[in-house]
């Protein structure tokens, strides 16, 4: 039998059925609709956190220095109390490394918080992130002023009160005014806005560009840490191979300066931006270990019922297979012919799912902080998962079609 044939007469019965057609594929259409939308989502988060959250809340070939790790899952009450006890981070510390690291790198340091922030003008801005850092961490950062400029090494040296705001803080405040020159209040302190960065966006939900930096030693020390105290010293090597000796050396540095024994760990904590989203590996890793076995859930249910109705197609049109098997087919010609019918039916509908998922994707991206990005090779596998459900459904239907009587066929009402 002619495999194009059998397609259209397929087609032909689900345009004619279309009722029972849609509720026969419906267990397909749920299974590959899931896997695309899940398997989207999944991608699309794991190449916006390796991507751009990691380059915008890590930077690019950076290492972090602090006391104890940026992300902490499941921790005990027992390693908060050993993290706790741990010496805090100090200007100093940034200054020993910058004098002693042998390989080319930037060495900076940062302290934040959140509060409010009042201009001169009386307007107000609440959960404002507040920075102390040094200059060298608007390059590693990548944080682009679009207007005015940041704080040079002899201000930064000198702790000016000065302040680079963050472009919807800016809007906020001064609502259309040149913001630059202006005065703006924190904790009571006046900072002199001397620029205002580019938009960076949000991350999942939270706005990056409702900030504002001022120079470490400033008056800002005082309100994001005790005096003298910094929450992080963050390393960028020039040369993206050199990473791994810029940490055994820094590490080298500090336990010298801590005066660390031999056997002692470290009581500081040194990470990339792949150490500190090894949660998200893990996290990713047990999703699409997961999928699989969701979506065959789906894909056999959808399966059988495809089955059931194949096993119904089949004994509503006895008669027409005894007259094809009357005129010459084979039992192969029958059985080719159930199971294309059957793959087709299935077919369908993971197309209708790949049409449903990829639609519920985007409007998952549109609506939700979630990114989410519908990947080609996921789209043809689910298709061709629908087809092989409606093949391997269509065997037994198949099987008993091919072993009818002729006779019997004929005869049957």
């Amino acid at each position: 039998m002619n495999v194009w044939e059998g397609v259209l007469l397929a087609l032909n019965q689900i345009i004619t059925e279309k009722l029972k057609s849609f509720f026969s594929v419906l267990g397909v259409i749920i299974g590959v609709m899931f896997l695309i939308v899940v398997v989207s989502v999944v991608e699309g988060m794991d190449q916006y956190i390796k991507e751009d959250f990691a380059s915008q809340i890590y930077g690019l070939n950076t290492i972090s220095l602090r006391r104890r790790p940026s992300v902490q899952i499941n921790t005990s009450a027992e390693q908060w109390r050993e993290w706790s006890r741990r010496r805090r981070l100090e200007f100093e510390d940034g200054e020993v490394i910058r004098r002693e690291l042998t390989i080319p790198a930037l060495v900076g340091v940062e302290s934040q918080t959140s509060g409010e922030l009042e201009g001169d003008n009386g307007r107000k801005v609440e959960n404002v992130l507040i920075g102390g850092i040094s200059p060298e961490v608007f390059v590693i950062r990548s944080l682009e002023v679009e207007r005015g400029r940041a704080f040079s090494d002899q201000e930064a040296e000198r702790g000016v009160p000065v302040v680079v705001l963050g472009k919807s803080t800016a809007d906020v405040i001064f609502q259309g005014v040149d913001p630059l020159g202006r005065t703006v209040r924190i904790r009571g302190f006046p900072y002199r806005v001397i620029g205002v960065l580019e938009e960076q966006g949000s991350i999942f939900g939270m706005s990056l560009d409702n900030r504002a930096l001022a120079p470490a030693r400033s008056p800002i020390q005082n309100v994001v840490n005790p005096r003298g105290i910094v929450d992080a010293v963050v390393i960028q090597t020039l040369d993206p191979d050199d990473i791994r000796p810029a940490m055994l050396e820094v590490e080298g540095i500090m336990r010298v300066r801590n005066r660390l024994r031999p056997s002692e760990p470290n009581d500081f904590e040194l990470e990339t931006a792949e150490d500190s989203l090894g949660f998200w590996d893990r996290i990713s890793t047990i999703l699409f270990m997961a999928l699989p076995g969701l979506v065959g859930i789906s894909l056999v249910v959808g399966g059988i019922v495809i089955m059931n109705i194949m096993l119904v197609s089949v004994m509503e049109r006895t008669r027409e297979i005894g007259v094809r098997k009357a005129i010459g087919a084979r039992r192969r010609d029958i059985i080719v012919q159930v199971i294309i019918e059957s793959a087709t039916l299935s077919g369908t509908g993971a197309a209708l799912g790949v049409v449903v998922g990829v639609g519920l994707t985007w409007l998952v991206g549109a609506v939700s902080p979630l990114p989410a990005a519908v990947a080609p090779h996921w789209v043809t596998l689910g298709v061709l998962l629908g087809v092989a459900v409606g093949m391997v459904a269509g065997v037994y239907p198949a099987a008993r079609a091919a072993r009818l009587d002729p006779v019997d066929a004929l005869r049957y009402e």
